[in-house]
Order: structure tokens, then C-alpha cells, then sequence
């Protein structure tokens, strides 16, 4: 239950808009010039999904550091909801970005660096076969018509609350009183029915993942290791041991998208913890935040993928876009994976998270609130629940938006950037402790504004 009343909230969150709207002048003005030309004054209108009056319009955004169109400096804890986990803009990034664009763009043809990339991919995520898209959405889309296609399944297995961009096919909900899966009224244009081709379960649940394989339909688990995009929540000890088990007892794939969950160590989630995934799909932050993205899978798999396209017909096979893989791109994701994907770094994400951890939990058991955070690796949540959540229904159960709505624009007018969508917080390696001790600060003061 929430312990603060909510009319003190509603009178903090009109204050924070106040404070925003006289601070941020320029934003305020470009919000409304862009409103001429984009749809909700923005671009992407996801950037319009932050609790503040208007959208807050970046001049540059180096290291860990975002400044305003106002001058405002932010500590930033969001950066690009993961994808710039490495840091804005890192030097050898920067460089070879600007060394490629000169040498060209794109040739629909492999640049030389090619195998490079592909043998230092399998050396830092632990998979032999690699292929490219330009976004997770993309490459969760290819995975699964591989999937389909080597499996002759059409069914599809994701959990509840789960995240894997803009695919369709994962667009669906679970109805907590029947268990069945139902179209999302939210997503626009709907045409297709695609309840009908997927099967949503809890997660940490293994008899509804058990029931929902038994059948022998489902061609493969989506699944992200944690949850991370509806809050975080992480699996139970054992959970994922006898899951695979269960895939492979059913001949379903398990894909393993690690779109934010490299995060937790220097190979993802999968590999800090042997997961052994069929596929593995890494976005976002795999090229330092350049729109790149790749999906890897075992030489088994590979060889049933070869036999499916060689018995296919000639023709579109609905798989991959033109600029995938383009000279670019791969400057940028060999760049990354020599200079950012390193132990050195996630060693310095991980110290400062498990900091920032510690002084939130501090701060909470000292004021006394039911709230927690739940960490993996240099990602957190600030949770307004009294434990960590087994699955998304907990996090319904707990849900307190004008909270969290506070909370973020709270610590925005105080310097501090956290993801819009919910309180999560990245550490990277441009992160100092100083920008930690800059969130614990205003904490403090959030706490006692409350």
C-alpha cells in the first residue's frame, strides 16, 4: 500500500512542473516549435513519455553527462534507456564512426573488417554464427521466422510483462483471471490476430511454462533472462536451469534477448550464468549506441538455418533490410566490442552500482519506506514495493505512477536523469562517484520533500 497520501503528491508533482517550466525556457520554446512539423512535437513520440511539461531538449550529451538546450547539466542515469550503457559518444567510438564515414557508408556488400567482427562477437558473447539488423526489434523479428521456419512450429512462447521491441507478435497480454492470451487494445492498427499464434505465461512460473509447452507447438521461447521493462524482475534461483531443461525436452529454441541485460557482466546474463541459448539477440548498446543490432545462435542451429533457406524458393525471404551490416555500422560495433565491451569497464560499472545500491537501501531502511531495489549488474530499480517482484502482476499490485512520476522529475530538476518509463538506473563507465553521490543527494531530498 502506498504510505503517502496522494494530494501531497499531486501538490509536489505541480510544484517540479513550475520548477521545470521556469528553468527550461528553451525547451519549453522548441517543445512548441516542434509541434509545426512532429507528431507530438517529437520525432519518435516515445520521447514525449517523460513526466515533465515538456519534452527536455539535449545540446550534447558526453560521458555521463547531458546539457540541455537551458545550459542544464544532468548526471545521467537513463542514458537512452541502454543505448548509450557505455557512455555518450566514447573517443574510440567517435573516431572510428568519423574515420569510416569518410572511407564510405554503405555497399550492400561486407567490408573487410567483416570477420573481425564476427570472431571478437563469439569471443565476448560465447556463440559461433552471427548475423546483423539495425535495431532488437528487427533481429527478434528475423530470429523468430528462423525459428518458425527450422522448427516447422508456428507457435510462439513469451512471458508476462516482457519487452522485445516493437514485434508484433509480442505485443499481447495475459489475462490474470483465465490465463489466456489476448490482444493488446494499446498497440494501433491492429489487423492480425496474434493471440492466436502466442502464448503468454508468468515468469518465474515453471508449471505454466510446463503447460504451455507440453503441446509440442511452440517453436520457441522469447524470453529476456530478467525482466526489464516492466520494472525489474529477476528470476528465482534454479528457474532457468529447469527451464531450458524443459525447452529441450520439448524441442522448443530458446531465444535469449539481452538487449538490457548486458548489463549484468561482460557477456550478458546468458553467459555469466550458462544459460546456453539457441539464439541470442543484443541491441542498443552493442555498437555504443549507433542503431545496431545482432543475433547470434550455436552451429547446430546455423546448419538447420542453412537447410531451410536451400529448400526454400528463390525470393524474399523476409529476412534482413538493406542497410543491415553496412561499413559503418560494423566500424562502430568492432570499435565497441574492442574498447567498451571490456573487463575493465564492467568492473568499474559494477563497484559503482553495487554503491549506489547500497547508499539507496541505506537511505530507504533509514526513512523508513516499503520500498526496495532490485540490481543486476550495473542496472537497477528504484521499486515502491516492499520486496523485489516474482512477476509482472506483482508489479501491477504495486504500481504507484504518480509516485514514480514524481520521483523522476523530482531528480530531473535537481540534475539527476533517470528512465521515464519507470525508476530504472544504469551505471556506465563514464560515471564518476561523484555523479553517485549527486543522486544520493537528492534521495535525501526527495525523502524529505515526502
Amino acid at each position: 500500500m502506498n504510505d503517502i497520501a496522494p494530494d501531497p503528491i499531486s501538490a509536489l508533482q505541480h510544484n517540479e512542473r513550475e520548477r521545470f517550466i521556469t528553468n527550461h525556457p528553451q525547451s519549453m520554446a522548441l517543445a512548441r516549435a516542434a509541434g509545426q512539423h512532429y507528431l507530438f512535437g517529437v520525432p519518435l513520440h516515445w520521447m514525449r513519455d517523460w513526466p515533465s511539461p515538456a519534452t527536455l531538449f539535449v545540446a550534447q550529451a558526453q560521458g555521463a553527462t547531458l546539457t540541455c538546450a537551458d545550459g542544464v547539466r544532468y548526471a545521467d542515469f537513463c542514458l537512452g534507456d541502454t543505448g548509450a550503457m557505455f557512455g555518450h559518444s566514447p573517443a574510440p567510438l567517435a573516431r572510428a564512426i568519423a574515420e569510416q564515414a569518410a572511407r564510405g557508408l554503405t555497399c550492400m556488400l561486407p567490408a573487410t573488417n567483416a570477420q573481425a567482427v564476427g570472431a571478437a562477437l563469439s569471443n565476448i558473447f560465447g556463440l559461433p554464427m552471427w548475423q546483423m539488423a539495425l535495431s532488437a526489434s528487427d533481429a527478434n523479428r528475423f530470429v523468430l521466422r528462423w525459428a518458425r521456419a527450422i522448427t516447422g512450429r508456428a507457435r510462439l512462447l513469451v512471458f508476462d510483462g516482457c519487452y522485445h521491441g516493437a514485434v508484433d507478435d509480442t505485443l499481447v497480454d495475459l489475462d490474470p483471471e483465465t490465463g489466456a492470451t489476448l490482444p493488446r487494445p494499446s498497440v494501433l492498427g491492429q489487423v492480425h490476430n496474434h493471440a492466436a499464434f502466442t502464448r503468454v505465461v508468468p515468469f518465474n512460473d515453471l508449471g505454466a511454462l510446463e503447460a504451455a509447452l507440453k503441446h509440442g507447438d511452440v517453436a520457441c521461447l522469447l524470453a529476456e533472462p530478467a525482466l526489464t521493462n516492466f520494472g525489474l524482475v529477476p528470476p528465482e534461483p534454479g528457474y532457468w536451469e529447469a527451464a531450458r531443461a524443459l525447452c529441450r525436452e520439448h524441442g522448443t529454441l530458446f531465444v535469449c534477448d539481452e538487449t538490457h541485460t548486458i548489463s549484468t557482466a561482460l557477456g550478458g546474463y546468458a553467459r555469466a550464468h550458462g544459460l546456453d541459448p539457441d539464439f541470442m539477440v543484443v541491441g542498443k548498446a552493442v555498437a555504443g549506441g549507433l542503431p545496431c543490432a545482432v543475433y547470434g545462435f550455436t552451429q547446430h542451429v546455423a546448419e538447420r538455418m542453412v537447410r531451410a533457406k536451400e529448400a526454400a524458393p528463390e525470393g524474399h525471404s523476409g529476412i534482413g533490410t538493406t542497410l543491415a551490416g553496412n561499413a559503418l555500422t560494423l566500424a562502430a560495433l568492432q570499435a565497441s566490442l574492442e574498447h567498451l565491451h571490456t573487463t575493465a569497464n564492467y568492473a568499474h560499472m559494477l563497484d559503482l552500482a553495487a554503491a549506489l545500491e547500497h547508499g539507496l537501501r541505506e537511505r530507504i531502511d533509514a526513512a523508513g519506506k516499503p520500498w526496495t531495489v532490485t540490481r543486476l549488474g550495473a542496472r537497477m530499480e528504484l521499486q515502491f514495493m516492499p520486496q523485489t517482484p516474482r512477476n509482472a502482476q506483482d508489479v501491477r499490485d504495486h504500481a504507484q505512477g504518480a509516485l514514480e512520476a514524481l520521483t523522476h522529475l523530482f531528480m530531473l530538476n535537481r540534475g539527476v536523469l533517470l528512465t521515464p518509463f519507470h525508476s530504472m538506473m544504469l551505471v556506465s563507465p563514464a560515471t564518476t562517484r561523484e555523479d553517485v553521490a549527486q543522486l544520493l543527494t537528492v534521495f535525501d531530498e526527495l525523502l524529505q520533500a515526502l
